[in-house]
């Protein structure tokens, strides 16, 4: 017995080394990286990936995985070399070009499920918010699709890593906190508690007890010396029983584990060991191999390929049994798995927007006709999950067959995040990247800024995730200038690989719905207004062109100017336009409730849509940057460039020029001869 346990600490300790040493050598040679983390944490990841981490190399996106998230993500070479060394498809050539143009090694993990990479990290705090998401979902969709027969198709654990850093951004304590009140029993976290961080010591800057902390959510907390490859198993299996509380294991390590000069400290922290102190590191160590290079026996020992096979061949046959006895389940189950739309969609929504277009109208906040849409959507696609940080009413996320997610009802649909903007954003992203939920999340425009880094990330991932920012120009009103946005749809349209719709009423609201929902790799955002909009008169050709982003509502082949406007201002320039035209000024009108959707069209189809030739006037009660792309130094933008003030929406929307006689007077100035 007791030669069995050297044994086995041995090869424990041989199984860590070659992932110290794999992060080693890479970021040695890249001259840039993180390798102390990945040396303190070596110990903790062979008790989770050699002994209980379920997942199959062979076929990354195996739905009944447990997730991994590397929430430290500046350690990212263990991951790397957890997923080469386990069986993923990356090779030591990928170690090797660790920070390299191209390479499938970047410095921070980017979301490549291939490789097994479950998401992009390194802005700490919000991989802890995405593993909180995966979790979540994984408890939603066993409520839903788990039978009382003992067949349970989705049925796994979400595992993550994290550091002081993660726990020092407050976006740890919005996510943390949610998941303790939710019973996220299967989220269980791995807390690196080695002191360190770039600025040195955390001492003098983080003296939280975090213990009392993630107790005082709900949390089991545990401790562990995560240098001691038993102790963890321990703490693992204990976490694992604890079915009604998400579990924090407190895992004491040292930042730089086995180097002779710089553990312990910041210096090993964000920069390579150098030369001289790799070798001292190799010595201190035993491992006597060359740079890149792992024994067999080590690379056998952990190589998971045919163990992840039979775990993933055991499920598959305990999905058989599922389509058996529970067909329709089966049948569903595997839709939302694939993320396909039922049979049918298209014909629904197709006559869904016709009795849109032939009901009677009335005026109505685009907010409100979001709600409609929902009550149509929602009925349609049971996976179409909503919620709300705590503005549920304002933000009309609550659809006709919504249902309260609760703790003790995880069979909701609809999710009360309380105020947490940024922990919201941050689950919901995991939720996307969970699979088999499509969610949403709402909150006024404004605080669109409290969630920002989430956002960008989403766009980042290429992820469907949908955002719904209600509130959205100085037309809520009294509120006043904290409450009105002015510079965010600005930031929005800036970001890369994310559409923003700003609708005019209850057709283009339900058209930008369709569009975030069929969406494969691209977030949406929704910009809905809080006042009352009138319903617009289209063709059907015109609801068609809705989807391109911008599309003429009245047109002149003489026409002297463009007006153009998205949301709440598009009333007006349909209005201006009938005003100039009493006085011999033709101008065509455009809606454009997609700017990021119109530019990536072809240039024939922009050009026919506003005329290259003749001046163009843009209206829209948010800031005038976004619409550079579009005009040139002779045309006009109307909107804002200061904050906004605290007075009744109509009266705000006087005093800033958002009227039809500043937008004819700018007209008459454009085209005057």
């Amino acid at each position: 017995m007791l030669c069995s346990k050297l044994l086995a600490k041995k090869m424990h300790k041989e199984l860590a080394n070659a992932i110290r040493f794999l992060s080693i050598d890479a970021v040695e040679a890249a001259k840039s990286g993180h390798p102390g983390m990945p040396m303190g944490m070596a110990d903790i990841a062979v008790a989770l990936w050699k002994y209980n981490l379920k997942h199959n190399p062979q076929n990354p996106t195996w739905f009944n995985r447990d997730r991994f998230v590397l929430s430290n993500g500046h350690g990212s070479m263990l991951l790397y070399s957890l997923l080469h060394l386990t069986g993923y498809e990356l090779s030591i050539e990928d170690l090797k070009n660790f920070r390299q143009l191209g390479s499938k090694t970047p410095g921070h993990p980017e979301f490549d499920i291939d490789i097994g990479v479950e998401t992009t990290t390194g802005p700490l705090g919000q991989g802890i918010g995405n593993a909180v998401g995966m979790a979540l979902a994984e408890k939603m969709l066993a409520s839903r699709f788990n039978q009382d027969d003992g067949l349970k198709p989705i049925d796994h654990f979400t595992y993550t890593f994290l550091g002081d850093g993660c726990l020092m951004e407050g976006v740890s304590h919005e996510a943390c906190s949610f998941a303790g009140t939710h019973g996220l029993g299967k989220l269980i976290c791995f807390y690196d508690q080695n002191g360190i961080s770039i600025d040195g010591e955390i001492t003098n800057w983080f003296t939280d007890n975090t213990l009392q902390r993630f107790e005082s959510y709900g949390w089991q907390v545990l401790e562990a010396d995560g240098h001691n490859v038993e102790e963890t198993l321990e703490a693992i299996r204990t976490a694992q029983q604890d079915a009604e509380r998400p579990t924090l294991i407190c895992c004491k390590t040292i930042i730089g584990f086995g180097s002779p000069n710089k553990s312990g400290t910041s210096g090993v922290h964000g920069a390579a060991l150098g030369e001289d102190e790799v070798k001292k590191t190799r010595d201190q160590l035993g491992w006597e191999h060359e740079p890149f290079h792992i024994p067999d026996d080590i690379k056998s020992e952990w190589d998971c390929k045919d163990e992840g096979a039979k775990l993933n061949s055991s499920w598959d046959q305990l999905m058989m049994e599922y389509s058996k006895k529970h067909p329709k389940s089966f049948d569903e189950l595997t839709r939302v798995i694939n993320n396909e739309l039922p049979i049918n969609f298209e014909n629904s929504y197709r006559d869904f927007i016709n009795e849109l277009s032939a009901g009677d109208q009335k005026d109505l906040a685009t907010r409100k006709a979001s709600e409609l849409c929902l009550n149509y959507f929602c009925e349609k696609l049971p996976e179409l999950i909503g919620g709300s940080a705590d503005l549920t009413g304002s933000n009309n996320t609550f659809s006709s067959v919504s249902t309260e997610m609760l703790p003790d009802n995880p069979k909701g649909n609809h999710i009360f995040y309380g105020v947490r903007e940024f922990g919201m954003t941050a689950m919901t992203n995991g939720m996307v990247l969970h699979g088999g939920i499509k969610p949403y999340s709402g909150t006024f425009l404004v605080f669109m800024d409290y969630a920002r880094n989430a956002v960008r990330l989403a766009a980042l991932m290429k992820i469907p995730n949908i955002f719904v920012y209600t509130h959205d120009s100085i037309g809520l009103g009294e509120d006043g200038p904290t409450h009105q946005p002015i510079e965010q749809l600005v930031t929005l349209r800036a970001t890369p690989n994310l559409n923003n719709w700003r609708p005019a009423d209850i057709i283009e609201t339900a058209v930008s719905w369709k569009e975030a929902i069929c969406s494969k790799d691209t977030p949406h955002s929704l910009i809905l207004s809080r006042q009352n909009l009138p319903f617009i008169e289209r063709s059907k050709g015109q609801i068609e062109m809705i989807e391109k982003g911008g599309y003429l509502l009245s047109s002149d082949d003489k026409a002297d100017i463009t007006l153009i406007s998205s949301g709440s201002e598009v009333k007006l320039i349909i209005e201006a336009a009938k005003t100039i035209a009493k006085e011999g000024l033709k101008a065509n009108v455009v809606s454009m409730p997609c700017l990021d959707k119109f530019v990536s069209q072809d240039k024939a189809y922009r050009d026919s849509i506003i005329n290259p030739e003749i001046p163009k006037l843009v209206v829209e009660a948010l800031h005038p940057n976004s619409w550079h792309c579009l005009v040139n130094l002779n045309d006009v933008v109307i909107g804002m460039e200061t904050f906004g003030e605290s007075a009744p929406g109509d009266e705000l929307m006087n005093e800033f020029g958002f009227t039809v006689n500043n937008i004819v007077t700018q007209a008459k100035k454009l085209t005057a001869k």
